[in-house]
């Protein structure tokens, strides 16, 4: 019996803490592997998020705490066998800054997919469940884009390139009639011209006639997640309100976790991870949606255990009695391994 997809998830995911040195061509390990999405962001200072990949390009990046247009840049020069080499500028670089890097490997740089109506690029990893995707939008209500995993999708997260845009984020556990703004505070929306009110399939999934996600000439990246055992875990929870907070079952020891409350506006989507907090209680706190430094309040946030998570606060950001929450978490170990062998709690 298969306990988990994947026994090593360091070889798929990797969070990186690093201290800036403002060097113009430092190489940044991140990990055991080439990343294809880095994702960075500032602890220390307000710089806002950095988002790179492997299809887009190095130079080109997005920022998460807004719906600006794709830029080139000179943040991220190149990726190499085992991470990035950074310029000196502020966002990645700057001298003493504080800085924290989530990378996940795809398949690199990408190829044509022609299982939609529209021919996507696509880095597809179907051991991990991730794709990056690139378009352009036919303006075509039902059209539908390859993501190339071979398995129906949890979790899309689209952003234009080409102008302004909503980061529009679909998944499974609100259903495809239904969206959010990463970029935003807002509550959980119902309008069909984002998916079209249809869930992916194991080989495309569907956008509707909605500038952010397909108008004509536009052009998008998507981000695709497949939920695969032991490694991913895609869902949501209701809140108790109490300090000694919901658990949520993942079947896995988290290494990041994304939360963000769906039933009411004004709370930002939260980042905590096991390389900023070490230990239990996590304290420390990113927001998708903010460039705010990290929040290092006294305020408890989670505990991270072998086989899931538990809420530590009463905060209504992640815990409020009553409210609904999606999370997205990503492994550090699997709770148990291919070989049926327990992980040691942490």
């Amino acid at each position: 019996m298969a306990y988990t997809d994947i026994d090593f998830s360091a070889d798929y995911f990797n969070t990186t803490a690093y201290t800036g040195d403002g060097i113009a061509g430092r190489n940044l390990t991140t990990g055991t592997f080439q990343p294809d999405l880095v994702w960075i962001k500032s602890r220390s200072d307000t710089d806002n998020h950095r988002l790179v990949d492997a299809v887009r390009g190095a130079t080109k990046h997005l920022e998460s705490d807004n719906n600006g247009a794709e830029q080139t840049s000179s943040n991220v020069t190149a990726f190499t066998s085992t991470g990035i080499t950074l310029s000196s500028n502020g966002a990645v670089n700057a001298n003493a800054e504080t800085y924290v890097s989530w990378n996940w490997k795809a398949g690199g740089t990408g190829v044509s997919n022609t299982d939609g109506s529209i021919t996507s690029t696509v880095s597809a990893n179907t051991t991990s469940g991730f794709s990056i995707v690139s378009y352009t939008g036919n303006g075509t209500g039902g059209a539908t884009i390859g993501h190339g995993l071979s398995s129906a999708l949890s979790v899309v997260i689209i952003k234009r390139r080409n102008t302004t845009g909503e980061w529009v984020f679909g998944c499974s556990s609100l259903g495809f009639t239904k969206f959010m703004e990463m970029n935003s505070t807002g509550a959980v929306q119902t309008n069909s011209t984002r998916f079209n009110d249809t869930a992916p399939t194991s080989s495309v999934f569907s956008v509707g006639t909605a500038v952010d996600t397909n108008t004509n000439g536009g052009t998008y990246v998507a981000y695709c997640f497949a939920e695969k055992k032991g490694f991913s875990k895609f869902g949501k929870y209701t809140g108790n309100g109490s300090a000694d907070g919901t658990f949520v079952y993942t079947g896995m020891r988290p290494a990041m976790v994304i939360i963000k409350r769906t039933d009411s506006a004004g709370t930002y989507w939260s980042i905590t991870d096991n390389k900023r907090d070490t230990y239990n209680v996590t304290y420390k706190r990113l927001f998708t949606n903010t460039s705010d430094a990290e929040n290092t309040g006294l305020n408890p946030n989670l505990d991270f255990y072998s086989n899931g998570f538990k809420l530590r606060s009463t905060d209504s950001s992640n815990n409020a009695s009553g409210g609904t929450y999606i999370y997205m978490a990503f492994a550090e170990s699997p709770f148990t391994t291919s070989t049926g062998i327990p992980t040691t709690a942490r």
